[in-house]
Protein backbone atom coordinates (compact mmCIF):
# COMPACT_ATOMS: atom_id res chain seq x y z
CA UNK A 1 0.00 0.00 0.00
CA UNK A 2 2.76 2.20 0.73
CA UNK A 3 4.70 1.88 -2.48
CA UNK A 4 1.39 2.34 -4.15
CA UNK A 5 0.71 5.89 -2.62
CA UNK A 6 4.69 6.79 -3.82
CA UNK A 7 4.14 5.74 -7.40
CA UNK A 8 0.88 7.74 -7.03
CA UNK A 9 2.10 10.72 -5.53
CA UNK A 10 5.54 10.59 -8.20
CA UNK A 11 2.69 9.84 -11.05
CA UNK A 12 0.86 13.59 -9.68
CA UNK A 13 4.17 15.80 -9.70
CA UNK A 14 5.38 14.60 -12.70
CA UNK A 15 1.65 15.62 -14.39
CA UNK A 16 1.59 19.16 -12.89
CA UNK A 17 5.66 19.14 -13.61
CA UNK A 18 4.92 18.54 -17.15
CA UNK A 19 1.91 20.88 -17.47
CA UNK A 20 3.72 23.59 -16.18
CA UNK A 21 6.48 23.15 -18.17
CA UNK A 22 4.41 22.88 -20.94
CA UNK A 23 4.59 19.51 -21.83
CA UNK A 24 0.51 19.35 -21.07
CA UNK A 25 -2.41 20.52 -22.86
CA UNK A 26 -2.74 23.84 -24.09
CA UNK A 27 0.67 24.64 -26.44
CA UNK A 28 2.93 25.76 -24.95
CA UNK A 29 4.56 26.76 -21.10
CA UNK A 30 2.63 29.44 -19.22
CA UNK A 31 1.84 33.00 -20.93
CA UNK A 32 3.50 35.74 -19.21
CA UNK A 33 1.90 37.36 -16.72
CA UNK A 34 1.15 41.12 -16.97
CA UNK A 35 1.89 43.15 -14.56
CA UNK A 36 -0.23 44.53 -12.12
CA UNK A 37 -0.91 48.24 -12.66
CA UNK A 38 -2.84 51.07 -10.56
CA UNK A 39 -6.27 49.94 -10.02
CA UNK A 40 -7.10 53.53 -8.51
CA UNK A 41 -4.97 56.24 -10.46
CA UNK A 42 -4.95 59.87 -9.41
CA UNK A 43 -7.28 61.90 -11.28
CA UNK A 44 -5.59 64.12 -13.78
CA UNK A 45 -8.41 66.32 -14.58
CA UNK A 46 -8.99 67.71 -11.08
CA UNK A 47 -6.72 68.30 -8.28
CA UNK A 48 -6.40 65.19 -5.88
CA UNK A 49 -8.53 65.67 -2.89
CA UNK A 50 -8.47 63.70 0.46
CA UNK A 51 -10.71 60.61 -1.10
CA UNK A 52 -8.05 59.94 -4.32
CA UNK A 53 -5.43 59.47 -1.32
CA UNK A 54 -7.40 57.46 0.79
CA UNK A 55 -8.62 55.13 -1.98
CA UNK A 56 -5.08 55.13 -3.22
CA UNK A 57 -3.79 51.29 -3.67
CA UNK A 58 -0.81 50.41 -4.93
CA UNK A 59 -0.11 46.89 -6.60
CA UNK A 60 1.95 44.35 -5.07
CA UNK A 61 5.40 43.33 -7.22
CA UNK A 62 7.79 40.05 -6.21
CA UNK A 63 9.86 42.14 -3.33
CA UNK A 64 6.89 44.52 -2.34
CA UNK A 65 5.67 47.72 -4.29
CA UNK A 66 5.88 48.74 -7.62
CA UNK A 67 8.77 51.81 -7.46
CA UNK A 68 7.50 53.60 -10.62
CA UNK A 69 3.82 53.58 -9.04
CA UNK A 70 4.50 54.85 -5.93
CA UNK A 71 7.25 57.24 -7.31
CA UNK A 72 5.02 58.73 -9.95
CA UNK A 73 1.84 58.99 -6.67
CA UNK A 74 4.36 60.78 -4.63
CA UNK A 75 5.53 62.84 -7.07
CA UNK A 76 2.16 64.02 -8.15
CA UNK A 77 0.92 64.55 -4.72
CA UNK A 78 4.59 66.82 -3.87
CA UNK A 79 3.47 68.88 -7.07
CA UNK A 80 -0.08 69.52 -6.13
CA UNK A 81 0.99 70.41 -2.08
CA UNK A 82 3.87 72.76 -3.57
CA UNK A 83 1.31 74.57 -6.02
CA UNK A 84 -1.10 74.74 -2.85
CA UNK A 85 1.62 75.96 -0.73
CA UNK A 86 2.30 78.96 -3.70
CA UNK A 87 -1.49 79.67 -3.74
CA UNK A 88 -2.20 80.05 -0.20
CA UNK A 89 1.17 82.34 0.27
CA UNK A 90 -0.35 84.11 -2.51
CA UNK A 91 -3.83 84.73 -1.36
CA UNK A 92 -2.40 85.26 2.75
CA UNK A 93 0.33 87.93 0.86
CA UNK A 94 -3.60 89.72 -1.04
CA UNK A 95 -5.13 89.22 2.26
CA UNK A 96 -2.25 91.35 4.48
CA UNK A 97 -2.06 93.69 1.86
CA UNK A 98 -6.09 94.26 1.98
CA UNK A 99 -6.09 94.26 5.23
CA UNK A 100 -3.24 97.13 5.22
CA UNK A 101 -4.88 98.98 2.69
CA UNK A 102 -8.03 98.55 5.04
CA UNK A 103 -5.80 100.08 8.01
CA UNK A 104 -4.79 103.21 6.13
CA UNK A 105 -8.33 104.29 4.90
CA UNK A 106 -9.66 104.30 8.29
CA UNK A 107 -6.63 106.23 9.35
CA UNK A 108 -7.12 109.29 7.17
CA UNK A 109 -9.33 112.07 8.18
CA UNK A 110 -12.09 113.29 6.26
CA UNK A 111 -13.69 116.30 5.09
CA UNK A 112 -16.00 115.65 7.86
CA UNK A 113 -13.59 115.75 10.42
CA UNK A 114 -11.13 118.86 9.51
Amino acid sequence: MFLFLVVALAVVVAAVTLAVVGGGEGGGPLPEAAPERLQDPLPFDRPVNRADVDSLRFPLAARGYRMADVDDALSRLGAELAERDARIADLESALAGARAGTRLSMEKPTEEDQ
